[in-house]
């Protein structure tokens, strides 16, 4: 399986270039849905979501749709994966309180990985990674390493005996991130082209994508591949242009 979509949605200057230009913003995601079958959600980091927003979500997508949750940067960049007694915070219930409003999507059978991404100046700490895996709820968990002491054997097997994915990036901002399979399914985030002009990716850059997804796929792994390139609609292009280079 190969999910190809973007980080998002709800961007203004997609009006014109994506989404007709008197479709007003609600109608979106339905229209979104009609080309991907999959989407990143990156406002989860920002703040909870509301469970009346979720439900219609499900409501303006078809049935095997999937959406990439991104976990909240409270607990990855403020409380930073561990338990604060001193100020009676445990991770556990952190984690839960951050699902409670996604529970449309988990009993609709939309939710696929969750995304945790850690901040740059987050050292490898092996025990927090461990005890947010052991802690989290059953699914597909993926980590987002930005500093390179992470990317080491050691923290790939420690992923592997979860069956949780090593994050792929592809951004100038982190040139260490690896290309390396933790799991039987793997997440790849598509930050910006290097050989486009302004972030676009190039067709060489498109094409070398979509020969190593190809590879992926072909040696029994699931891919999800979104790009986050959203400004001038580059996103939902190059989305499209690699989905059909995949065929």
């Amino acid at each position: 399986m190969v999910r190809i979509g973007c980080s998002g949605w709800n961007y203004r200057d997609w009006r014109g270039p994506f989404y007709p230009e008197k479709m007003g913003a609600a109608r979106w995601l339905g229209e979104y849905a009609r080309h991907f079958a999959t989407v990143e959600v990156n406002a989860t980091f920002y703040r909870l979501a509301s469970r009346p927003a979720v439900e219609r979500w499900v409501a303006d997508t078809p049935e095997g749709f999937c959406f990439a949750v991104k976990a909240s940067r409270y607990l990855t960049h403020v409380k930073r994966l561990r338990d604060h007694p001193d100020k009676g915070f445990e991770l556990a219930e952190g984690i839960a309180r951050f699902y409670r409003p996604l529970s449309p999507l988990v009993d609709a059978g939309r939710i696929g990985p969750v995304l945790w991404q850690l901040p740059a100046n987050f050292r490898r700490d092996d025990d927090r990674i461990a005890a947010l895996l052991e802690t989290a709820p059953p699914g597909r968990h993926c980590l987002e390493f930005r500093h390179a002491s992470w990317f080491c054997e050691p923290v790939y097997e420690l992923l592997r005996r979860h069956d949780a994915a090593l994050v792929i990036g592809d951004s100038p901002d982190w040139p260490f991130q690896a290309r390396e399979l933790t799991a039987g399914w793997t997440f790849l985030r598509l930050h910006r082209g290097q050989r486009g002009r302004h972030g676009n990716y190039s067709a060489a850059e498109l094409a070398e994508w979509a020969e190593r997804i190809a590879g992926w796929r072909d040696a029994g792994a699931d891919v999800y591949a979104y790009f986050n390139n959203d400004w001038q609609a580059f996103a939902p292009r190059n989305a499209a242009a690699l989905a059909r280079l995949l065929g």
